[in-house]
């Protein structure tokens, strides 16, 4: 009830304080059915009995699970059809106002009602629309939004979640605006003095009478002073829309770069005579990005190589439902492994994606569809131009002015596209020529994976070879050596986190009956590779601009090895099949794996890195046991129980590739106790690391990522949950079940512990220790202290956190 107030007074506040565009963004006050309702678009249907949701929502993510359910699609019953229903208040006042509601992501095929009217419908579950139902309100009277959601065409290869489950928005602008996403700024000349800042806006005139608009630009610096402003005069019909385009030559700007991301805004301000009729605000980087064919990837002309991560849009535990501190935690954890780039894999992100990237300064390859059928919800009957120009349209206009995205994919692994089967080349021609009518500022790929077909010459079509594992990329480099290559899918490396298993394997895909993989990061599918091969690859093939790791996190769904298919061909049923991934270099908590500091190990040299696997906590007859330092150094000397098992040191020129990025004592006998790592570079001493084995679990160590968070609901904090002995040593093989109490204003988001096997709720009081660590994660309320407490069998943790307003 507090939240429905609540929303209807900001309503009001919003819509009485602002004279010009106001926006609003409606996240509570919604009702929620699961199933189908008779007659649920109606104004005045009754849902006084549904419950109540804030939006973003994912329906499927509360479960419950399904055992012997899909594995591929995170054994969630994300199948169906829904309903949502929230009320409006809109005054009298804004009688003559055009009014939109712009949706970041419906999964999937919405159906959107105002008033019991149908106000347009939208399909693809990934991509972003806006409605105009400025016909459909009533002002000075109650008001109501209905979205019918269905899923129940949609076809995926991972867990896509279900529902609004990115915001919503309603946008309040005078007749006369800039249109949604209407101004595109770029930056067609750069030098070290100055810069030309280009403004291309389209003005929407939905009044009956032809106006003489005047436009005010002006450029507000980093630091959000304004530093220079220009006008222009522009005529437009009544009922039509009309472009203006604008130079203004900055001195001496500062650039966006990764290392520093400077952001700059351009403030477009819409004057209907002496009236200030809208202001809508642009941000936007000044860098110069272009590839050359044998020296990879440039920004502002220094070469970078692309240390990339793909990454899925779920948040594990919280499910499909975006949320920014989820992600930026994501970017947080990548950016301290040492990455620089992310590709958006398969589907347009929310915007506060690329926001986070803006402002952390973080590359971005962009993708629209992972494939142009049922999982970019494209129906079989339907117009492929046709669906191609509106979701290219509504993508790259909203995206278009973000300094981070440097590649625009059309697609992934498109195999009738690879092969021209069923006008597969028509269909790239058109949404390459798409992509490039609303942006011709950046370069345009396609993600290929079939190799044979690049004799074919797909890559005509497009600016950058983009291939997937395996040096599939060789064939097409041959045939045209005048375009840089990009690894936009590597290593596919799979591992789950603290679980080991000997012997090692003597082939990569040797995986065993224990539906876990080792964390020695050895392992991968047939069609994939280990982290190694790739960074081998790239240091002796130097025209390869970068990779793209599969994948950052752990997601949901694509549980290879052990999907319904593979589980069944070792004897197993449905019910064993994993409901997680198993290629994330941290697991699907954030939870890093041993792999995380092989790849910080080479992609942040400049930090040091020395990082001992696997856990030694092992049976007393184990024998002999393997042991791998990951380091920046060239070489470490291993210790076990004070005596020196040997130095090892890495072999740039050797062809395997192992021997070049680890360090390895195959042959360590087992001892319980402590196993030493001095790592050192260039002969001088960076560092050691002490692994010792753990006693009995005695207590429980909470450490939240952060002790402080924001009240309202949508600010996070992150409690790692770990087993440690009586001398505080993490005990790497606890499994206690754990109850978890909790005082304060907060709530419980989500529970996880990263084991992909695992079909506990993600939702509720209990978590279950995977290999002694799980997480809680909580969302703040009000203001006030939280004490978090967990318990099981003999062992007790608390925390404190503070809700701040």
């Amino acid at each position: 009830m507090k939240n429905h107030i609540l929303g209807a007074l900001l309503l009001m506040v919003v819509f009485q304080a602002v004279a010009q565009r106001s926006t609003l963004t409606l996240s509570h006050g919604w009702k929620f059915y699961p199933g189908d309702q008779t007659a649920a678009q109606g104004a005045d249907f009754n849902d006084s009995d549904w419950p109540t949701v804030t939006i973003p929502h994912d329906w499927a993510i509360a479960g419950p699970s399904i055992p012997d359910g899909d594995g591929n699609t995170g054994k969630l019953p994300w199948k169906g059809e829904g309903w949502y229903r929230r009320s409006l208040e809109i005054p009298s006042s804004y009688a003559g106002k055009t009014i939109y509601l712009v949706f970041d992501g419906v999964m999937a095929s919405p159906k959107v009602y105002v008033n019991g009217q149908l106000a347009g419908s939208w399909d693809y579950g990934y991509n972003l629309f806006y409605l105009d139902i400025t016909k459909l309100i009533q002002p000075g009277k109650k008001n109501n939004v209905a979205v019918h959601v269905d899923t129940r065409q949609h076809d995926s290869r991972w867990y896509p979640g279900a529902g609004i489950y990115r915001k919503v928005q309603m946008i309040v602008a005078d007749q006369v605006h800039t249109a949604l996403w209407g101004t595109s700024v770029t930056t067609p000349i750069i030098k070290p003095h100055y810069a030309d800042v280009r403004m291309a806006t389209t003005v929407n005139n939905h009044s009956n009478s032809a106006e003489e608009a005047r436009i005010e630009y002006a450029i507000l610096n980093p630091s959000g002073v304004e530093v220079t402003k220009k006008e222009a005069k522009l005529s437009i019909n009544a009922g039509k829309t009309a472009e203006n385009e604008i130079t203004i030559t900055l001195s001496n700007p500062t650039r966006w770069d990764i290392d520093h991301p400077a952001l700059y805004q351009v403030r477009t301000t819409i004057y209907r005579g002496d009236k200030v009729a809208d202001v809508s605000i642009t941000p936007f980087g000044i860098r110069t990005i272009y590839f050359t064919a044998d020296k990879g990837f440039y920004l502002n002309d220094r070469r970078v190589q692309l240390k990339g991560v793909n990454l899925h849009h779920d948040h594990g535990p919280l499910g499909a439902a975006f949320n920014t501190r989820a992600m930026e935690r994501q970017l947080e954890i990548m950016k301290a492994m040492g990455a620089n780039a992310i590709r958006t894999s398969h589907n347009v992100p929310a915007p506060e994606v690329l926001e986070l990237c803006d402002r952390m300064g973080i590359l971005v390859f962009e993708e629209i569809f992972d494939k142009y059928d049922g999982k970019a919800d494209l129906a079989q009957d339907a117009s492929f131009d046709e669906f191609a120009q509106r979701n290219v349209k509504n993508w790259i206009t909203r995206d278009r002015n973000h300094p981070s995205i440097f590649l625009w994919s059309v697609g992934n692994e498109i195999g009738d596209v690879q092969y021209n089967i069923n006008g597969g080349f028509a269909k790239l021609q058109s949404m390459v020529n798409y992509v490039r009518k609303y942006d011709m500022t950046r370069p345009v790929t396609l993600v290929c994976d079939n190799q044979p077909s690049a004799s074919l010459r797909h890559f005509d079509y497009y600016d950058v070879h983009s291939w997937n594992y395996g040096r599939r990329y060789a064939l097409a480099r041959q045939l045209e050596p005048g375009k840089s290559v990009i690894i936009s899918e590597s290593a596919s490396t799979v591992s789950t986190r603290g679980f080991y298993e000997l012997p090692l394997p003597k082939a990569k895909t040797d995986f065993t009956k224990s539906l876990q993989v080792s964390s020695y990061d050895l392992n991968a599918p047939d069609w994939a590779e280990i982290a190694d091969d790739d960074f081998m690859w790239q240091q002796d093939e130097p025209y390869i601009a970068g990779e793209f790791v599969w994948t950052g996190f752990d997601y949901l769904g694509e549980p290879t090895p052990y999907t319904n298919q593979e589980v069944k061909n070792m004897g197993f049923t449905n019910k064993e099949a994993a409901r997680g991934s198993y290629f994330g270099i941290v697991d699907m908590c954030g939870i890093p794996k041993d792999r995380y500091y092989l790849y910080k190990s080479y992609w942040k040299p400049e930090e040091n890195t020395i990082h001992i696997l696997p856990h030694w906590n092992w049976k007393a007859d184990i024998g002999k046991v393997p042991v791998m330092v990951y380091t920046n150094g060239d070489c470490a000397e291993l210790f076990l129980n004070g005596k020196s098992m040997g130095q090892r040191c890495k072999n740039p020129k050797s062809m395997k590739s192992t021997e070049r990025f680890r360090l390895i004592w195959e042959d360590v006998t087992y001892q319980p106790g402590e196993l030493k790592a001095i790592a050192y570079k260039e002969g001088v001493k960076i560092g050691e690391v002490t692994l010792r084995t753990a006693g009995d679990p005695v207590s429980l160590r909470l450490t939240p990522d952060r002790v402080s968070i924001k009240a309202g609901g949508e600010d996070l904090s992150y409690v790692l949950v770990e087993a440690i002995d009586k001398n505080g040593n993490p005990c790497p093989l606890a499994n206690n079940s754990l109850d978890i109490t909790l005082t304060g204003p907060a709530q419980i988001a989500g529970v996880g512990n990263g084991d992909p096997q695992s079909l506990e709720p993600f939702q509720g009081n209990k978590v279950k220790l995977f290999y002694g660590k799980a997480m809680v994660i909580l969302s703040g309320g009000q203001k006030g202290e939280v004490k978090l407490g967990l318990s099981g069998t003999g062992l007790k943790g608390t925390t404190t956190i503070k809700v701040v307003d």
